[in-house]
This record gives C-alpha cells, structure tokens and sequence, in this order.
C-alpha cells in the first residue's frame, strides 16, 4: 500500500499555520455570514428574514433558541424524509438516527453534503495535529479501523437514506481512499452488534492498523475479543497492532477509562486523541495533551453561541457568541449548522479551558443530572469522582452507572448505588474505599452534595455494587443498545430500568 503520509504533511504544513493565526470572533462572524447567506432561500430563511441580517446581533434577535423537537414540529416533521429547502438549500440526503445517551425516542438529525465535507475536513484537522506532535509519523501507510455502527444505511425515498452516523460517514469515504479503509464492506454492514465485533477482531488481525477510533465502552470489548483470540500476549494492544499510532475516543467522559486504556497502550507508540463529533456537527478535537480540552473548530461550517445553564429555563436566557464566552462557567452549548439546524439547544453542555484558541471540556448533558434529594451534581462531577476512586483503589473501570435509592421505610433515607463493572476482581474493602473516595470527592466539588451529607442527615452514604465482567455488554444488548454510537447512561432515574441493570449481572 502506497504510504499517503507525505500528502498528509503538506495539508498539516498548510492548516496548521492558519489555524494559528485564526482569529476566534472573526471566523465565527465568516461562518454565520456564509450560512445565512446560504439559507436565505429556504423556508426557515425566509420566515427569519434572513436577507436583512448583517450581524450577529442581527441573527439572535431574528432566530430563537430551538430544540430538535420545535424544528421537527415546525419544519421537518410535515416533510419528512424529504427535506427539500425546508431549513438548508437543495435536499437532505442522510438523516443521522440518535437516541441520545439513555432511553429515548429516535431523533433524525439532517445530514448535508456540506455537513458530510464539514466532517471530513475535521478528521483532516485531526490528523494535522498527529503530525505536528509526531514527526516521524506514517500514519496513512496502513489502515483506519472506525469501530462504529451498522453502516448500512436504510433508503427513506429517493436521494435520501437514514442510519448510524459512523454509517453515513463510511459511505462517503471516497473510492480511491477505501483501500485505506477498516472494516471492509461485507463487515461493516453485519448489524448483529456480536457476531460484528468477534469479525472485526479476527479480520483486523490480519491488517495493519495504524489507527483505531470509538467509543471507549465498544473498544473495550473489540479489545476483550482480541486478547480471547490471542491469549497469553497480556492484552496490551502492540501485541495485536505493532504499527499502530493513533487511537481516536469521543462520545463520553474518558476520565473512568483513562488508566484501562494507558495499560493497554503499554509498550506502543501510539498515542491518544479525544474528539467531540455530535449528529448535529464536528465540533471540537483535541489539539494538545488530556485535560488541556478539545479545540473548537470555528471555520467548519458551524456557528456556535453559549446559553449558562443555569438560565436554561428563563424566558430570556442570555445568549453569548465565541466573542463573550468566559472559562469555568457551565454552558448550554447551541449549534447553527450548514445542515438546517439554527440556534439549535443540542442537549450537551461545556466549560472553557482557554480562550485563545478555544478550548472546552465538555462536561455532560443539559438532562444529565443527579438530583433525587436536592444535592443537583452534574455528569462531569460524578465521571470526574468515579475516575479519582478507581485510581485511589488502584482498579480500572470499565463502565459504570448510578441511581437514587428512596427510602422504603420510615426513618430510612436515601442514597447513591454506584453500580460498577470493574476490569478485574475486586475485594469488598476496595468497594467501600472507592464508594467512601466519590463520596469525598463530591463533598469537595459540589457544596449542596456536601451540605446533604452533612452528619448523614438528609442523604446516605453512596454504596457500590460490583457487577461481574461482561455485565454492561449484555444489559445494552437486552435493550437493542448494544454497539455502535449507543452510550452507556451515567445517570438512570428509571428504577425498573436500574434494576434490570442490576439483574444482568447476578
């Protein structure tokens, strides 16, 4: 295979520059310009005047905040799945399916070609910043492996299919770069999430793999396939893909992984990027080291504004832009995108890290929080907690959820049941000690968790109940989750959902 690294060289010696240069406020004005003079034609376009807006200022008091459900109701729904200068120019070809990360109605996030470029070229960027941190690189001399969904996608009606984003994204990867590509089509096509993954692991045995990327739940067990094909090597990924230099994560908080996937990268020279790609857009990659945040990609087709979440559920939540954005405040993050979507609340929220260039941890769900008892903790508090105990107990964990237990008798009171799948064989003193280290932990970020606390008067001590190897696997798959973009949920409220969690693994 000829070794594409050279081309990849000069597009970084190219990119990289202007990436240095770009000035924030004036990249998003270009952008937000670009779009509406776009969309200017469209239904959406004309309803909001689009032809008179000039300025950002303009388009916040001409374009409401929306959630998905208000577009499907006011635009998409009537249509669908023919979306044809409805909200963007020209017909949609690809709805991405989306459930977010727990139980929930499907959502069909429109997909244009402009989006599907929007994608490439931050893969691109990606890739640019591999280089410059690795010069020797050779990146492109062997194969991707993208470990996503089922990418066959479904036709809806002429022009225009529907399926897994990872789906839509390997049916545009172009015929002269297919070669590059991991897994071939008669794999990536298998929608039996199982029989896929013991596939994948057998066939990438074979290839080289110099890059690899998915979600770190679904990686781990393509990880636990390969080490049963090849016992005896210690699980450490070198042994199965000497060549491999790269490993992409995205699409949950990494923090409860991180030390499992150190060890398993042991004696590589590969090294590890997180990347924020939504349905609704690209939106962020990492540019430097963990926990320095992920870039926000501020000319790709994407306009950004940040809503406190806080003011969520105002009449009149302030809207600030990439010009007015602080670090350490707890946004909303809203998408306008080159696929229709305007001012759309997309559900994830972000803290900055540095603004110069843009930088954002992305720090959970506008609907991801834990609150039974008024002790109102958020997703990244609980992740950051759960990642700090496994270290402090010296066990890794390879998935985990928590719910509120309500109490069942009078002068009982509630409390936190952490359950936890963890990497190996752990002691009952190790559960108590990683229970008692979340609960300190959280005492220490969240001053209503810790007013809770207090003397064990309005709320419990968290408890932890250790769930046998395998048991995140098959709980997902009873639920038809299993595999693909399909998260584990963090937080359950659902208690017949919990328990059935709870169930898989006795």
């Amino acid at each position: 295979m000829l070794d594409a690294t050279p081309l990849l060289r000069l597009y970084a010696r190219y990119r990289l520059p202007r990436l240095a240069a770009l000035d924030p406020a004036k990249a998003q004005r270009r952008q937000l310009r670009s779009l509406v003079a776009r969309a200017k034609g469209t239904r959406f376009g004309q309803d909001h005047g689009f032809a008179q807006i000039r300025s950002v200022a303009d388009y916040r008091s001409a374009v409401p905040l929306r959630r998905y459900e208000d577009f499907w109701t006011a635009y998409w729904g009537g249509s669908f799945p023919i979306l044809e200068d409805v909200s963007w120019p020209g017909r949609i070809p690809y709805f991405a399916l989306t459930s977010g990360t727990s139980a929930g109605k499907t959502k069909y996030i429109p997909v244009s070609h402009e989006m599907v470029k929007s994608n490439a070229r931050a893969v691109q960027d990606l890739l640019a910043h591999h280089i410059a941190n690795r010069p020797g690189s050779r990146i492109l001399g062997g194969k991707n492996f993208m470990l996503g969904g089922c990418t066959d996608l479904t036709p809806c009606a002429p022009g225009v299919a529907m399926g897994d984003l990872s789906g839509i994204a390997a049916n545009e990867v172009p015929w002269f770069a297919r070669s590059r590509y991991f897994p071939p089509r008669d794999l990536a096509f298998i929608s039996d999430w199982e029989e896929k993954v013991q596939r994948l692991a057998s066939r990438s045995l074979e290839e080289d793999i110099r890059t690899i990327g998915g979600t770190p739940s679904w990686l781990l067990v393509l990880f636990e396939r390969l080490q049963a094909l090849r016992p005896g090597t210690g699980g450490r990924l070198a042994e199965y893909y000497p060549n491999l230099e790269l490993l992409v994560h995205g699409g949950v908080n990494f923090a409860p992984y991180r030390a499992r996937f150190e060890a398993l990268l042991e004696g590589s020279h590969a090294e590890m990027r997180e990347v924020y790609p939504a349905s609704e857009g690209f939106i962020a990659l990492a540019d430097r080291g963990p926990g320095e945040g992920l870039r926000l990609l501020l000319d790709n087709g994407l306009f950004f504004e940040f809503v406190p979440v806080e003011e969520l559920g105002s009449p009149n939540p302030t809207r600030h832009w990439i010009a007015a954005v602080q670090p350490g405040i707890n946004y909303a993050i809203v998408v306008t995108s080159c696929a229709g979507l305007w001012s759309c609340i997309i559900g994830d929220t972000v803290r900055f890290v540095s603004l110069d260039p843009p930088r954002i941890l992305v720090t959970g769900r506008t609907s991801y929080s834990l609150s039974a008892f008024g002790e109102h903790l958020i997703g990244e508090e609980i992740e950051d907690a759960a990642a700090a105990a496994a270290a402090a107990i010296g066990a890794a964990v390879t998935d985990f959820s928590v719910s509120p237990i309500y109490p069942a008798q009078p002068g009982e009171i509630g409390h936190h049941l952490y359950a936890v799948e963890f990497a190996g064989a752990v002691t009952p003193a190790q559960c108590a000690n990683f229970a008692a280290c979340i609960d300190e932990r959280l005492c220490a970020a969240n001053a209503d968790y810790r007013d809770h606390r207090a003397g064990d008067f309005a709320m419990g001590r968290p408890r932890v109940q250790p769930l046998p190897p395998g048991t995140f696997a098959s709980w997902m798959k009873s639920r038809g989750k299993f595999g693909g973009q399909n998260k584990v949920p963090r937080i359950v409220l659902d208690a017949a959902l919990f328990e059935s969690l709870l169930a898989a693994g006795r």
